[in-house]
C-alpha cells in the first residue's frame, strides 16, 4: 500500500528567510495575509522569469546558439502606461536588485510590474492572464529592498524546494488567522488524493480551487507514481496541457493558485475565472476525477444558477449544488471526493434528500468519511465529512463504507499542535481494501452498510444512525450494603471526634 507521506523539506535557514520577508511586509504596513501572499507572488514571478532566462542563456551559450523565445529580448520594451521605452535589461531581477532603494522602487512599481501584467504568452500565460486587475501595494522603497533581498536567495529554478517554500508561505497565511477559508489543510487534501489515486489517464478538476491545493497534490501524486511513464511524449503532453483544470471567482486566488502550480512544476494548467454554479459553466461529461472542498456558507439567487443543477436538487444551498455539479461534470465512470458539511448527510429539506437520493440511487456512492469537528480550526468548528462516489447514471450503490475518523495527527483545538493519534493512514489503507471491511461490526471505527438499510432510514448518511454503541452493564451494590458502609464510616468519624475532645479540650 503506497501512502503519499508528505514532508516539508525546506531548511531552517529558508524558513527564517521567509519569516523575515513576512515580517518586512508587516513593518512596512501590509498586515493582511492574503495581500502579503499576493504581493510576494508578484516578486516571485519577477525572479522566476529572470532565473529561467539565465538558465536558458547558459545552456544556449554552451550549445553556441541563440536563446529561444526569450522573455527579456535585446533592445527596449515599450511601457504602455508611461508611453516610454524601457531597456529589457533593466526589467531583469539581476539588474534591479542592485539598484538604490528609490530607483529600485520606481523600476519595479512603474516598469517591471506593468511588464508582467502585460505578459500573456507561452509558459507565462497560466499566471499572467489573471494579472489585469492586479495592483502593486508595497509603498516603501526601504520595505521593498528588504523583501527583494530576502527573495534573492531563493532558487526559483529548483521547483522541489520552491514548491515547499510556497506551501510554507500558504501555511503562514492560514496560521495568521486571516483568509483561512481559502485553505483546506494539506494533510486532508493529501488523504483525499491518496484515496482517489489519480493516474495519467485522468482529467482532473476542482471547480472551487482557491490556492489550487487539490490540483497541486494530484499533480505531485502523478509525478511520484508515474515517473517513467511521464517520459513518454504523449503522457507528458497530457500532464502539462490536458490533465489539470480549476475554476474560481476570485482573481487573487487564481493568481496565487497559478503560482502554486508553477512552483510545483505545472506550467500550463487550465485554470479559469468562472462561477462554477452559473450558466457560464457548461462543462458536462468532461472530467474523470473531481476533488474539492466547495464553499458551503452561502446561498445563491436561483436566477444565477444553472438550471440543470436545479433539476437534480432544487435548492439555494451551495454545498448541495456543487454535488449536483460534480455529477454533471463527470464522465460516466468518473469519480469524485468532496468535503461536505455534516448537514448534507442528514438534512431533511427536499434539496438535501434529493441530492442524497441522486448519489445513492442514480450514481454509486462508495464512502462517507466523517471527520472530527476540529479539522478546520481555528477558522471554523464545523463538522464535515468526505463523500466518495462514482458517476454511473444507472445506480450501482450496493454497500456504503462508513469511517468514524477521530484524529488527524493534530490537536483538535485552535492551536492544532502535532499529536501522535492519526487515523489518516488507516482511512486510506481500509478504503483500498474494502473486502476486509465485510467482517467489521457496527461497534468498530469503520464498517459497511447495505444500501437497502440506508433507503429504509430515509437516505440518512450520518454515521451515528448506523453505529452501534457498546453498552457496558454496570453492577451496583445493594442500597443496604452502601448504607452500612456509610454508617460504619460515620461511626469512625464520631469516635475520632470524641477522642480529640478528650485529649485537647
Amino acid at each position: 500500500m503506497n501512502i503519499n507521506i508528505y514532508v516539508l523539506m525546506i531548511t531552517g535557514e529558508i524558513k527564517n528567510q521567509i519569516d523575515s520577508i513576512w515580517d518586512a511586509f508587516w513593518t512596512g504596513g501590509i498586515t493582511n495575509s492574503i495581500t502579503i501572499l499576493e504581493q510576494m507572488t508578484y516578486l516571485f514571478f519577477m525572479k522566476m522569469l529572470d532565473d529561467a532566462q539565465t538558465t536558458k542563456e547558459a545552456n544556449a551559450s554552451i550549445m553556441g546558439v541563440a536563446v529561444k523565445e526569450p522573455t527579456f529580448k535585446d533592445g527596449a520594451w515599450h511601457n504602455p502606461d508611461t508611453d516610454r521605452d524601457v531597456p529589457y535589461s533593466s526589467l531583469r531581477w539581476n539588474t534591479f536588485k542592485n539598484m538604490e532603494a528609490e530607483q529600485m522602487f520606481r523600476t519595479i512599481s512603474k516598469d517591471v510590474f506593468v511588464f508582467i501584467k502585460n505578459l500573456n504568452s507561452g509558459r507565462e500565460s497560466a499566471y499572467s492572464k489573471f494579472m489585469a486587475n492586479a495592483t502593486f501595494l508595497i509603498q516603501s522603497p526601504r520595505t521593498l529592498v528588504k523583501i527583494v533581498e530576502g527573495i534573492d536567495h531563493l532558487d526559483m529554478n529548483n521547483r522541489d524546494t520552491m514548491g515547499d517554500v510556497y506551501e510554507y508561505v500558504l501555511g503562514k497565511m492560514a496560521a495568521s488567522g486571516n483568509n483561512g477559508q481559502f485553505r483546506t489543510p494539506r494533510h486532508i487534501i493529501r488523504m483525499m488524493v491518496d484515496i482517489m489515486q489519480p493516474t495519467l489517464k485522468d482529467t482532473i478538476c476542482d471547480p472551487a480551487m482557491g490556492s489550487a491545493g487539490f490540483i497541486v497534490e494530484s499533480a505531485k501524486y502523478v509525478q511520484n507514481h508515474y515517473k517513467s511513464e511521464l517520459l513518454k511524449k504523449e503522457n507528458a503532453e497530457h500532464y502539462k496541457n490536458g490533465m489539470l483544470h480549476g475554476f474560481d471567482t476570485d482573481a487573487t486566488m487564481l493568481r496565487i493558485g497559478a503560482m502554486n502550480l508553477m512552483l510545483h512544476g505545472v506550467d500550463n494548467p487550465d485554470i479559469q475565472y468562472q462561477d462554477s454554479l452559473s450558466t457560464d459553466n457548461t462543462d458536462a461529461d468532461r472530467y474523470t476525477l473531481c476533488l474539492a472542498n466547495p464553499p458551503f456558507t452561502g446561498s445563491l439567487d436561483n436566477e444565477a444558477v444553472s438550471k440543470n443543477l436545479l433539476a437534480i436538487t432544487k435548492t439555494k444551498k451551495t454545498e448541495l449544488l456543487f454535488l449536483a455539479l460534480f455529477v454533471r461534470m463527470l464522465q460516466i465512470g468518473g469519480r469524485c471526493a468532496s468535503i461536505v458539511p455534516d448537514g448534507v448527510l442528514f438534512g431533511n429539506s427536499t434539496g438535501h434528500k434529493s441530492i442524497r437520493k441522486e448519489l445513492i440511487d442514480n450514481q454509486r456512492l462508495q464512502a462517507v468519511i466523517s471527520m472530527p469537528s476540529g479539522v478546520f480550526k481555528p477558522y471554523a468548528g464545523v463538522s464535515t465529512a468526505i463523500l466518495v462516489f462514482t458517476k454511473t447514471n444507472a445506480g450501482g450503490t450496493d454497500k456504503v463504507w462508513f469511517y468514524d475518523m477521530k484524529a488527524d495527527g493534530f490537536s483538535l483545538d485552535d492551536k492544532r499542535s502535532p499529536v501522535a493519534e492519526n487515523d489518516i493512514p488507516d482511512v486510506v489503507a481500509r478504503f483500498h481494501n474494502l473486502a476486509a471491511e465485510e467482517s467489521r461490526t457496527r461497534k468498530e471505527q469503520s464498517f459497511l452498510v447495505p444500501v437497502d438499510e440506508i433507503r429504509a432510514n430515509d437516505y440518512d448518511l450520518s454515521i451515528n444512525k448506523y453505529k452501534e454503541v457498546e453498552k457496558v452493564k454496570v453492577e451496583y451494590e445493594a442500597p443496604e450494603v452502601v448504607l452500612g458502609r456509610i454508617e460504619a464510616l460515620q461511626g469512625e468519624i464520631t469516635a475520632a471526634i470524641k477522642e480529640f475532645k478528650e485529649q485537647f479540650l
